[in-house]
């Protein structure tokens, strides 16, 4: 499962290499708690333990760092747009 390198903050953001056959998405980790986060549009699609203000963090995070993200996509899925 691939980190997403040049991201600060206390959320790993990563991809599980069998996710390429999905829409662009990333997971966000932090302790035992995660959360996947769609990319076109950028919403929620699942969250396991993770509060409401944390949630607003991650979203926060990946929309500063969604160009990062989604070039970190296209190097381990390849192009899918």
């Amino acid at each position: 499962m691939p980190t997403i390198k040049g991201i600060t903050g206390p959320y790993r953001l990563h991809f599980y290499s069998f996710d390429c056959n999905e829409s662009r998405h990333v997971h966000a980790q932090r302790d035992r708690a995660t959360c996947k986060f769609w990319l076109d549009p950028l919403e929620l699609a699942a969250n396991h333990g993770f509060g409401r203000s944390d949630l607003a963090a991650v979203r926060r995070t990946i929309f500063e760092y969604r160009n990062r993200i989604l070039e970190a996509w296209r190097e381990h899925c390849g192009p899918t747009d």
